[in-house]
């Protein structure tokens, strides 16, 4: 070749070199524009957010919380999924790793748990920022024995609580209402019936099928709770919701080669098999001889038992499924291959040597995290290095009270004052009736006449000191008076005794003589035309022109 050949050659690698440099600092500028070159709209320059690192060198994690924050972390553009584990965990302050995982969504629409061996960008393909939340990915079935720390139960806790409050978990509103009371016990703390009312209830959210008869029976059973503290209360709410029939069950839908939708749900024990609702089997992971996929078809292996019907010898079944799609088919087998180590297994698999492969047929995935029985009997965990740990428990989301309540509580109200009222009236004395109603029943006077012996007789004398009868409701005197019997006279008003004859002495005449005086009688003239007159005195005429002296 000549010089004059090289030459060229360098003369066009330099221009293609100076092309490529203008083209990406021309695109380097319209993805991060400049500071001075911003508009000086300042609507639009607030809008624009700036980030403060170098884009081409980091990218920015976006990490949802179970309590409702989040965390913004910033991770080199090449870092793999361990790193970000790491910054939550450490943020978190939690120990008890291995029952947790980042989870994030893909262009179609199915979730996906972080690889921690695989970069973060080649993973998540929404973002940046990239958007993760932090779950619960094995629930155990012991979490009073398995879970040490009082910040991994009000984890598992939260997890709970969201997925029945969502109808993520399937939980039958009795059920649903223990768990209710015992959330507001940790929460709020003792019951107070000042403040806790049924209206107040309302503005949480315990259950989809939540209505006003919950929400006044989980205020019933929260007044029990009364003495327990957070950290009681957050264990008996996982001991209580760890028998829900759907606990910690993982659930794909499926459909079988009838044409059929099934659920297939992966668990500590084993992979169930649901119809609709109703659960028709169950492949334990012991009997779990092979678990394939291929493009959208999922292939299960289950062993047979031997029994007496198959002669002794062990039949293998196979079971075809379909998903909606490769990646949900691959998403589905990565699920049930840790759900089968973490539960089963008592320690990780051993990785072999990495070997050349120039042809590689399959997936390499592998569980390479810390099984149960690690975390929980292995004397060399990381719990063992702190004995407590603090923590801030953050207040649940709140929504606008139910006015139905409020309603409800004035009428009753309303009803109790017109019981009291009812009751205050009852007790107070019937009053009098008014003149109106009282009947007035007169009574004759008696009739007084005179005999032939001049005595005066009356016609009714039991009832001669009675004026009137009035018929009707009368207020007890407060004293009766002694009746007093008065016979009737024109000028005495009493007569007290009938004097006895007396002796007069004559003082004239040498010889004395006794004057008789008979006793008074009395009697009343007949008047044939009136009785209006009043009974006159009938004394005896004096004798021997003497003057009687008589007493009265």
């Amino acid at each position: 070749m000549s010089s004059d050949e090289e030459i060229e050659d360098t003369s066009e690698n330099v221009t293609m070199s100076w092309m490529f440099r203008t083209l990406s600092a021309r695109f380097s500028r319209n993805r991060n524009p400049p500071r001075n070159n911003a508009p000086q709209n300042s609507h639009s320059s607030s809008s624009v957010t700036e980030p403060s690192f170098d884009t081409k060198k980091f990218v920015q994690c976006k990490v949802l919380l179970l309590d409702g924050a989040h965390l913004n972390i910033v991770v080199p553009r090449n870092a793999q999924g361990a790193e970000l584990y790491e910054e939550v965990f450490y943020s978190l302050d939690l120990e008890e790793r291995d029952y947790f995982g980042l989870q994030f969504t893909d262009h179609y629409n199915v979730q996906h748990w972080l690889d921690p061996s695989k970069k973060v960008v080649k993973q998540v393909a929404i973002g940046p920022p990239f958007t993760l939340r932090f779950r619960v990915k094995f629930f155990t079935s012991e979490p009073s024995s398995n879970l040490k720390e009082e910040l991994t139960r009000y984890q598992f806790f939260l997890q709970i609580k969201s997925d029945v409050s969502t109808g993520r978990l399937a939980c039958p509103a009795q059920f649903a209402v223990d768990l209710a009371a015992l959330a507001l016990q940790s929460e709020l703390g003792d019951y107070n019936p000042i403040e806790h009312t049924p209206m107040f209830i309302s503005e949480f959210r315990f259950h989809p099928e939540q209505d006003e008869k919950m929400e006044i029976e989980i205020l019933e059973k929260y007044k029990l709770c009364r003495g327990q503290t957070p950290a009681q209360a957050e264990l008996n709410y996982l001991n209580k919701a760890r028998w829900i029939e759907m606990y910690g069950v993982d659930m794909h839908t499926v459909e079988g080669k009838d044409g059929n939708t099934y659920r297939l749900g992966l668990t500590p024990q084993g992979m169930l098999v649901f119809d609709g609702n109703q659960k028709i089997g169950l492949f334990l992971w012991e009997k779990l001889q092979k678990l394939d996929f291929k493009n959208k078809k999922i292939t299960l292996v289950v062993e047979e038992d031997a029994d007496m019907s198959n002669n002794g010898q062990i039949q293998l079944h196979t079971f075809v499924f379909n998903l909606i799609s490769e990646k949900a088919a691959k998403h589905f087998w990565k699920c049930a291959i840790e759900q089968h180590a973490f539960f089963r297994l008592k320690s990780k698999p051993i990785p072999t040597g990495r070997k050349m492969q120039f042809f590689r047929l399959g997936s390499t995935f592998k569980y390479r995290g810390r099984t149960e029985y690690e975390t929980v009997h292995k004397e060399g965990a990381r719990l063992s290095r702190r004995q407590s740990c603090s923590f801030e428990r953050r207040p649940s989301q709140r929504y606008g009270p139910r006015q139905s309540h409020l309603t409800n509580a004035q009428i009753r109200e309303a009803k109790r004052a017109e019981i009291r009222q009812q009751i205050e009236q009852q007790r107070e004395p019937a009053p009098p009736l008014p003149p109106a109603h009282q009947k007035v029943i007169p009574i004759p006077e008696p009739k007084i006449s005179l005999n032939n012996n001049n005595v005066i007789h009356k016609s009714s004398p039991d009832i001669a000191h009675v004026t009137k009868i009035c018929v009707g409701t009368l207020e007890p005197p407060s004293h009766i008076p002694r009746p007093v019997h008065v016979q009737q006279t024109p000028s005495v008003s009493k007569i007290s005794r009938i004097p006895e004859p007396r002796k007069y002495s004559d003082q004239n005449h040498s010889t004395t003589n006794i004057i008789e005086v008979a006793p008074r009688k009395f009697s009343q003239v007949e008047n044939t035309t009136s009785h209006s007159k009043l009974p006159t005195r009938m004394v005896q005429p004096m004798q021997l022109q003497r003057r009687i002296v008589t007493d009265f």
